[in-house]
């Protein structure tokens, strides 16, 4: 049996169903060049009669542009980054782009890959949740004209481009200041770096690492964390600071050996909502409840958070707005060229749910 495959339509179907020239299609359809309003109307109606599809390769070859942008996100297992993937896409379609994926588990060689890979499909600019923001100079070779890079949640200070983020080492304090309002002073911060940190870092017995903190928003973290103790009159800041490596370490290993040292931490703030759950297990597997006998704050306010009970207090992130304002940057850059970069910095806010109260 023979199969007759309906042959798809061409500009030169569409101007003649137009009663146009070629060339008035062809600027109609592309979007360029003059064209009168009833003409562009009688070849839209035209291309819709007919199932006309735009060659997008041919396209692009005559603007320049594929109207397609890269993402590379750290984890898209976690919330954030999940809820930043949709800010990212539903932004870029109202923009008129679409966007491809990459994931890097925060693996640097990963990142490298996905950027050359993207950059090989000729995406028009990337957003970067970068798993090194010192390491960062497959980025930088792109900024000579190359690819508009704009970076998300972490900042690079060598790298003269855009970056979206908010105000970590401000939320980070302003959380563990509420701990200490509460009565406490044994105050433990859990988090993870990296799954590279880079030349010149080392993880000290304590698992606090005493060269450059390998992504941006964890230093930051952990720079309030230290700041509203020092302010409180805690002057062994790592006494309870535990930093693993990204899936090498789980949180929940950690936790336990916090729990575990003699005097124990009465409050722990995990720098984000996966985090947080490796520590509520460990503390249910100690058989502690919260916030009778620990409290905890996450950074994030994941979905779940709200419906555990005792529900969470967080720090909460305009999560999908942040995705949002980096394609937003982004777009801008493309169409308006050269600028000086600009760090924006969105605003968080603290939800007191139930599992803050004083120590026993």
């Amino acid at each position: 049996m023979t199969s007759h495959r309906r042959r798809a339509a061409t500009i030169p179907d569409v101007a003649r169903e137009a009663g146009v020239s070629r060339s008035t299609a062809s600027r109609a359809l592309a979007g360029y060049g003059p064209v009168s309003p009833e003409a562009r109307e009688r070849v839209r109606l035209a291309a819709e009669k007919l199932g006309y599809r735009a060659n997008q390769l041919a396209r692009s070859m005559i603007t320049g542009r594929t109207h397609t942008l890269g993402a590379v996100v750290a984890d898209i297992q976690n919330p954030f980054f999940a809820g930043v993937t949709r800010g990212i896409t539903d932004a870029a379609h109202a923009a008129g782009y679409q966007v491809l994926l990459a994931n890097t588990d925060e693996d640097l060689r990963a990142e490298r890959a996905a950027v050359k890979t993207l950059c090989d499909k000729h995406v028009d600019g990337l957003v970067v949740a970068p798993a090194s923001t010192s390491e960062v100079g497959h980025l930088a070779t792109l900024l000579d004209g190359v690819c508009p890079v704009v970076l998300l949640d972490r900042r690079a200070p060598s790298l003269p481009t855009d970056a979206v983020t908010v105000d970590n080492q401000g939320a980070s304090e302003d959380a563990v200041r509420r701990l200490i309002a509460a009565g406490h002073r044994r105050i433990a911060l859990v988090s993870l770096a990296g799954g590279d940190p880079g030349p010149g870092t080392a993880a000290d017995e304590r698992g606090t690492e005493t060269g450059t903190f390998p992504i941006s928003t964890g230093g930051e973290r952990i720079a309030g964390y230290r700041a509203a103790l020092r302010a409180a009159g805690v002057e062994d800041t790592d006494a309870y600071l535990r930093v693993g490596t990204f899936h090498r370490q789980d949180p929940a290993a950690l936790t336990e050996e916090l729990l575990s040292l003699p005097e124990p931490p009465t409050a722990v703030f995990a720098t984000d909502s996966m985090i947080a759950l490796g520590v509520l297990s460990a503390v249910g597997a100690r058989g502690l409840r919260v916030p009778d006998d620990i409290s905890v704050v996450a950074f994030d306010d994941a979905d779940w958070t709200r419906v555990v009970r005792p529900r969470l207090s967080v720090v909460a992130q305009p999560v999908q707005e942040l995705g949002a304002e980096a394609v937003r940057a982004l777009v801008t850059r493309i169409e308006t060229g050269t600028r000086p970069p600009r760090h924006i910095t969105l605003d968080t806010s603290f939800v007191a749910r139930d599992s803050i109260a004083p120590p026993r």
